[in-house]
């Protein structure tokens, strides 16, 4: 089913259009605030709690009050709204104190997609925060498209591997082995990352390019992506999606299933 695109701020449900903002906000002004963008299956959160943690964590790491009571409230007011549709929640808290909560379809991405590498240095600051301060992350991938590719791979000026603008890479040595980038490197605590390496068998560490060139598979993992077979990187051809991919786009089928119908007992 469709989903119907809606927006709550601070409670006041309307038309995503038709939603409006009171200003002054830096969080318009200077992309200060926090955000989160949680998965719909048939109208129903996936792992809701845990992206709540989350923006309460970056909200602090940056000073930002956050009134979670409130947001659980107009998170369940606004899920009223939209009963069975596939899609996803945006959540963003601004400096003003803002709560803005918006339902929106999903992209649209094909079966496998290729990604080209951008030189980036992480704001240490900023590391682990999801914050609305995106525009370096938007201008790697614009940086990507005009190479011919469909996203970024973003790299440390030494060569360090970190993950795509809004996805975790892993890949698969010649062994057989899945890999990702550590937390430690400076890249997101990605929550569907966290679910496939409980599921899988995952060496975590600080990762050359060269790594994940080597490798015989790779692939993207996110809310919206879940797994996705990456075909080239740069110059170099993957099988995509291989059989590693593919079991690990079961494995995750397999969480959000046993997840779902774990709080459908709940209730």
């Amino acid at each position: 089913m469709a989903i119907a695109e809606l927006a709550s701020v601070d409670g006041r449900v309307t038309a995503t259009r038709e939603a409006t903002i009171a200003l002054p906000d830096d969080g318009l002004y200077r992309g200060d605030g926090a955000f989160e963008v949680v998965r719909l299956y048939g109208g129903r959160p996936f792992t809701l709690a845990e992206h709540l943690d989350r923006i309460e964590r970056s909200a602090a790491a940056i000073e930002l009050p956050v009134d979670r009571p409130a947001l659980e409230r107009e998170l369940e007011a606004l899920l009223a709204r939209v009963p069975g549709s596939d899609g996803q929640l945006r959540i963003v808290l601004t400096r003003a104190g803002r709560r803005i909560v918006l339902t929106e379809p999903l992209p649209t991405w094909g079966e496998t997609l290729t990604l080209a590498t951008v030189t980036y240095s992480p704001n240490v600051i900023l590391d682990g925060v999801k914050s609305i301060s995106y525009a370096a992350n938007m201008q790697a991938t614009r940086i990507a498209k005009r190479r011919g590719a469909d996203e970024a791979l973003l790299v440390r000026p030494a060569g360090i591997v970190l993950e795509a603008p809004t996805s975790t890479i892993f890949w698969v040595t010649a062994e057989g082995r899945y890999r990702t980038p550590s937390l430690g490197s400076g890249i997101l605590e990605s929550i569907t990352r966290a679910k496939l390496i409980d599921e899988l068998d995952v060496e975590e560490g600080v990762f050359e390019l060269g790594a994940v060139l080597a490798a015989s598979e790779s692939f993207l993992a996110s809310t919206t992506r879940e797994v996705h077979g990456v075909a080239r990187i740069d110059e170099t051809d993957f099988e995509a999606p291989g059989p590693f991919t593919r079991a690990a786009q079961e494995a995750f089928t397999r969480v959000v299933d046993a997840e779902l119908a774990a709080e459908a007992g709940a209730r």
